[in-house]
């Protein structure tokens, strides 16, 4: 079984959804099994539905208005992201700019979405199931990035970024069953993650959520890890990373419109390297 890996990235996943637009645009779903990230995890749910364009529009519009992403969130709720705007007001039933539920729960692919369990530290995977009616707290919680947003729950479980517990889940694609994986990284392939900025910072705003604060401060080492092992199995003809030759000094919450379309088309022009891994037998 062929998977697929997105890792997000915050507005950097505007590269991965060039990626989807291009398979969307040739009408191809090769992957039996597709695990997302943060924001990939969102991207992810565009892509089966078949919405070709739709990821684009959240990374070159909504993301830009206050009710997004502001300060003024920040001072009002405590999170600079309000996660049900994009994930419900906006891609919901009945929303702006609502998923295709029908289109997204035809497809046979499975799903799952990494979250990083607030008060343990460790990664929860969610399938599909719980995103069949358009409840997208799981992406939510995938998407709470920890400082600038609080932990969301999914199921009565505080949830972080599932990229804090388990940032290139590549382990999870191998234990479910694929034999071949492609890699969406939003960073260049050689970038290695430093260790954690603004410890002080982090540790009193996680102090409600230590084990979180700890695998926040291990995610350098096991992401690092990660890629490299992946770069391995790349040797062997398992594996296919793709990456952004060049970010441009792009950071995860950057609002920069005509970074983000950089980022679009570069993603959008791996698209036939990804097709002759797909293809190769």
């Amino acid at each position: 079984m062929l998977g697929i890996i997105d890792v997000g990235g915050g507005m950097r996943g505007s590269f991965t959804a060039g990626i989807y637009d291009y398979l969307n645009g040739q009408g191809v779903q090769p992957f039996g099994y597709l695990i997302g990230v943060s924001a990939g995890s969102g991207n992810m749910v565009s892509y089966l539905a078949g919405q070709r364009g739709r990821n684009l529009r959240f990374y070159l519009d909504y993301a830009f208005r206050r009710e997004y992403m502001s300060m003024h969130n920040m001072l009002r709720t405590g999170s600079y992201i309000n996660l049900d705007y994009p994930y419900t007001f906006l891609s919901g039933p009945g929303g702006e700019d609502p998923v295709d539920l029908d289109a997204f729960n035809q497809s046979s692919a499975r799903y799952e979405a990494v979250v990083t369990d607030a008060a343990t530290g460790d990664p929860v995977y969610y399938d599909k199931e719980l995103l069949r009616e358009g409840n997208f707290d799981v992406i939510k919680a995938s998407c709470a990035v920890p400082g600038a947003c609080q932990p969301y729950p999914v199921l009565g479980k505080p949830g972080f970024d599932g990229g804090v517990a388990d940032p290139v889940p590549y382990k999870r694609a191998f234990e479910q069953g694929c034999d071949r994986i492609v890699l969406l990284l939003t960073r260049p392939a050689g970038y290695l993650r430093p260790p954690l900025e603004h410890q002080e910072v982090l540790e009193k705003a996680l102090r409600r959520w230590p084990n979180s604060y700890g695998a926040l401060l291990r995610r350098p080492a096991r992401y690092n890890r990660d890629v490299a092992a992946v770069k391995e199995l790349e040797k062997e003809g398992k594996a296919l990373i793709i990456a952004p030759a060049d970010i441009g000094g792009m950071a995860t919450l950057t609002k920069d419109k005509e970074a983000v379309e950089r980022l679009y088309h570069m993603g959008y022009e791996q698209g036939p390297r990804l097709m002759e891994f797909v293809e190769r037998d």
